[in-house]
């Protein structure tokens, strides 16, 4: 009976102790079961993402956006302090419509963080002033008012001041507008340099032509954001024999969803608006959409290639249509 009691010859004392070694043996599997799936989900989730964030997805126009890790370029100069080269990059997105160049006095580059311009010795006045439009440009900063030469012009160049205009009848009209920079001072005030100011009439000025100007911000407010360039051209004579008074005020705004940034995503259906406005008298009761043309109506006046960084198959399209929105 002895030799019964026994199971496989373990006595029962070690067989509980066995069961006890058994016991922590299999918790420690267990433990360590659990910690390989653990560890395999883990490593799972930051493959995925991984692969997610190198990855590209196609969008509507078979373009591909940039990924999480490509630096992406401000769209505003009132939020970040931008370099001339950001800012080129930035106003210059859709191309530079004169190959503007600081080789050239009559198609002379200047940029600043709030906008970039080409200005014209000669007539002492832009050729055209190129912008962007975001929310984060809006605000409700006071208007600084701060007309003044713009002392970023070479040595020997005539620096136009306010007093130039005045008894003239014109005003010293933006072409960035100061109210497309009031989300700070510093930004407001880059408006008021002279380089960015033509002879307008007030029926253009303060009317039709600020019409135009507000019906933009509005299309910002309402989750755009705007690609702008804008200028003169022509000839009628000159204030002070110094500035050239121009026929026209011509603009164009290329509409984007707001958060964009890259025109890559424009394509046959983006929306562009074209305007050419005389610069004229009688005209403040105009609606500026009687002005409404085309762009390629504007470049055949100014002898400008616009939306050049487009593609020409796009191009054709956008520049031939007018805004009928």
């Amino acid at each position: 009976m002895a030799r019964n009691s026994r199971t496989f010859g373990l006595t029962p004392r070690q067989i509980t102790s066995l069961l006890k070694n058994r016991a922590v043996v299999g918790l420690l599997i267990v433990v360590a079961i659990i910690a390989a799936i653990i560890f395999g989900c883990r490593a799972c989730y930051n493959y995925v993402a991984n692969d997610n964030s190198n990855s590209t997805v196609s969008n509507n126009n078979g373009s591909a956006p940039r990924g999480n890790d490509d630096k992406k370029q401000p769209r505003s100069g009132s939020t970040a302090k931008l370099s001339n080269a950001e800012a080129t990059e930035l106003y210059l997105k859709t191309g530079n419509p004169s190959n503007a160049s600081q080789a050239d006095a009559n198609n002379y580059l200047m940029v600043n963080p709030y906008f970039a311009l080409s200005y014209n010795r000669e007539k002492a006045i832009p050729n055209w002033v190129a912008w962007t439009i975001t929310q984060s440009d809006l605000g409700t900063g006071d208007r600084q008012n701060d007309f003044r030469p713009d002392e970023r012009l070479p040595n020997g160049w005539v620096r136009i001041a306010t007093n130039d205009y005045t008894g003239s009848g014109f005003d010293r009209g933006h072409i960035c507008p100061s109210a497309d920079r009031n989300a700070n001072p510093e930004a407001n005030s880059a408006t008021f340099l002279m380089t960015n100011m033509t002879p307008q009439t007030p029926d253009l000025n303060r009317s039709v032509w600020e019409r135009l100007e507000s019906y933009s911000r509005d299309l910002v407010k309402k989750g755009n954001e705007l690609y702008v360039i804008s200028g003169v051209y022509g000839d009628k004579g000159k204030i002070k024999n110094k500035i050239t008074i121009p026929t026209n005020n011509w603009k164009v705004i290329v509409v984007m969803p707001n958060g964009v940034g890259d025109i890559s995503q424009i394509n046959k259906d983006t929306r562009v608006i074209a305007v050419d406005m005389p610069n004229a008298a009688g005209i403040k009761n105009d609606d500026w959409r009687k002005y409404l043309t085309t762009v390629r109506n504007i470049e055949g006046k100014t002898g400008l290639n616009l939306l050049s960084n487009i593609p020409q198959n796009v191009q054709e399209t956008l520049e031939t249509r007018v805004d009928n929105k």
